[in-house]
């Protein structure tokens, strides 16, 4: 079966679905591995890196004869309906905002399988995709804040004097709320962290942070995600966090939820008490924002002299790591649907809807929607 990987399309997106290092265990597994030309630029991968690993390298389009298409995007509607009917797509894909490629894969008679809707489990671990792009996205955040500051993060002994380290807070300590932290301990500032789930307290002290207790109902979700919360709850958390963040040089928000607009965790208000040189970085910018008046993709200056940066595309821009991230996700994935006769590739991929995690990733099949167990 032939494996075609597209050169991606959507404005910002410098990723590709598949990296070089990687393709020997697709051609081990008996499958044809096909790239677009300069699909993988971007993120610093040469044609040549790809055909040296035994992929073949080909100009134009590569999805109409391909079996299996790897995108970190999704295909738009126009692409779908270009592929081959029982053909099947892997790539990040929302149910909530991909309606019109859900619709063209249906159509099409393709498969669709959604990296955003594996489950999280131990199993799957491996093959989240999610998970692994957010490590990038809160590594990316602290670095960000750091350079938008007017302040050194670490605590530094000069002839000159003593320079205090900066005071973070990260707010959501999720995968990309721990990297956030432990980058910004790396850099030598005092950190901080709350979550909405107080399980999340032992894990922001294991990276040297300092847990913010605000003796309010716990919100644990299903899948590891923290669960929605009525607006008294939200407005009486937002009151309680209001003096963390007023003292804080650096505030840095990662409460996400796939497929939901984001919580709003920071109001104009709030952001207004802190002191001038402040830095808001907001990752969920794209779904809405945690903090009010953040813009996704751009850099605000309050009239409070408050920066906040919009989280866009974040991963994106650490493209060569988050690429292979994404690509060994990815393969894990496809390979949990190669077929085995006595333990040996046989080349041919399948979904096994019997398994838990293929039931719950996919959603397409034969022209028809499905849901999971169904």
């Amino acid at each position: 079966m032939r494996i075609g990987v597209p050169k991606e399309t959507k404005a910002g997106e410098l990723r590709v679905a598949l990296v070089p290092d990687i393709i020997s265990k697709l051609t081990k597994a008996g499958l044809e591995v096909v790239i677009e030309s300069n699909a993988g630029l971007a993120a610093e991968y040469s044609d040549k890196q790809f055909s040296d690993a035994g992929a073949e390298v080909k100009s134009g389009d590569v999805l109409a004869a391909s079996d299996v298409v790897l995108s970190v995007q999704p295909l738009t509607a126009n692409q779908m309906k270009t592929l081959k009917k029982g053909s099947i797509t892997i790539s990040f894909l929302s149910p909530s905002t991909s309606q019109d490629s859900i619709d063209a894969a249906v159509s099409a008679g393709v498969t669709a399988i959604s990296l955003e809707m594996v489950p999280r489990i131990s199993r799957a671990q491996s093959m989240d995709a999610l998970t692994s792009q957010a490590l990038c996205a809160g590594y990316k955040a602290s670095l960000v804040a750091a350079e938008l500051s007017p302040k050194f993060f670490p605590l530094l002994m000069t002839a000159a004097g003593t320079v205090t380290p900066a005071k973070v807070v990260v707010l959501g300590a999720g995968v990309a709320g721990l990297q956030a932290i432990a980058t910004a301990k790396r850099l030598g500032a005092v950190v901080s962290a709350y979550d909405v789930r107080p399980a999340s307290a032992d894990e922001v002290k294991s990276m040297g942070a300092k847990f913010i207790n605000l003796e309010l109902e716990a919100l644990e979700g299903a899948g590891g995600y923290a669960r929605e919360m009525t607006e008294e709850r939200a407005n009486k958390q937002r009151e309680l966090l209001t003096p963390y963040i007023a003292s804080a040089d650096v505030l840095i928000t990662t409460a996400a939820v796939p497929g939901r607009t984001a919580p709003r965790l920071v109001t104009a208000q709030m952001v207004s008490q802190m002191i001038p040189g402040s830095v808001v970085v907001d990752l969920a910018s794209e779904t809405g924002g945690n903090v009010e008046g953040s813009v996704a993709g751009e850099v605000i200056t309050t009239s409070g002299g408050v920066k906040i940066w919009g989280g866009k595309d974040v991963p994106s821009q650490l493209a060569f790591h988050a690429s292979m991230l994404f690509s060994r996700n990815v393969v894990n994935l496809l390979l949990l649907m190669t077929k085995t006769i006595d333990g040996k590739p046989t080349g041919d991929i399948e979904p096994d809807f019997s398994d838990e995690i293929i039931d719950s990733a996919t959603l397409t099949h034969n022209g028809a929607r499905r849901e999971k167990g169904k």
